[in-house]
């Protein structure tokens, strides 16, 4: 990887972390966020699910976006993390690392760092059945939602649970205008690899690009199945896919290794 240029279009809330993974192996990170994710504009459902915590069995966070304006909203409604004590919470690969330095118990980390994975794990739970489960999401704007959130609440109604799907955070596409140099390198060849880490960012970016050519010259690289599959369905060729999507060390890893 040494010297070789790579486009992550991660958020900024953790672009920073992947681009550490790439820098450790000699790579050059080029921070291009096709999405960003900020507060929402209306947190009634949010602090209604926050203040009936104790009406949930689980809570099944999906991304440590989740989890952190999760964390933000109950500190601004004055709501201690002992509220959550007869939860029991899931979190997906190092997030549960992040709910650990909360303070607070993570009852299941699926072996398969994915929501299908969180389904799979708790399908194996004998009385799931009419357990009540919150859902913290992200409420997309200008973009088609992905569909993960929908097929994991699908999945968890399929358990027979009784799911509670709030809006978390809001996801948006940004706008292309602030990368015009980034985007002429992409047309330039001067890119050799795109690390997409979600199937927003994969839609945020073909806002960007104007044509398939642009980016035809690139390595396309993606953080797990779920991405890669939905980046295909989209209509760009997969190169690679980090079989280890539990943290972007795997990520970074599986690019260094192919490039």
């Amino acid at each position: 990887m040494y010297g070789k240029r790579i486009l992550v279009t991660a958020p900024r809330s953790y672009a920073s972390r992947l681009s550490q993974q790439i820098i450790n192996r000699g790579g050059l990170p080029i921070l291009m966020p096709t999405i960003e994710t900020c507060p929402l504009q209306d947190y009634r459902e949010l602090d209604t699910a926050l203040q009936s915590l104790t009406e949930f069995d689980w809570i099944a966070f999906t991304s440590r976006n989740g989890i952190e304006a999760f964390w933000q909203r109950l500190q601004v409604l004055a709501i201690p993390t002992s509220a959550l004590k007869n939860c029991r919470l899931c979190a997906i690969g190092k997030d549960s690392e992040r709910l650990s330095a909360l303070g607070v118990r993570v009852d299941l980390i699926p072996t398969e760092s994915s929501p299908q994975g969180i389904i799979a794990q708790l399908s194996k739970i004998t009385d799931i059945q009419q357990q009540t489960v919150l859902v913290p999401v992200p409420e997309v704007v200008g973009l088609a939602e992905p569909d993960v959130i929908p097929n994991f609440v699908s999945g968890l109604q399929q358990l027979g649970m009784k799911v509670t799907r709030v809006p978390t955070y809001t996801t948006r596409c940004l706008d292309k205008e602030i990368y015009g140099v980034e985007l002429e390198l992409i047309r330039q060849g001067k890119i050799d690899a795109i690390a997409f880490s979600s199937t927003a960012e994969v839609e945020g970016f073909l806002q960007m690009v104007d044509s398939p050519k642009d980016y035809k010259h690139c390595i396309i690289a993606c953080f797990g199945p779920y991405t890669a599959a939905n980046t295909q369905k989209l209509g760009i060729d997969v190169s690679l896919i980090a079989q280890d999507y539990s943290s972007f060390a795997g990520f970074a890893e599986a690019i260094a290794e192919f490039l």
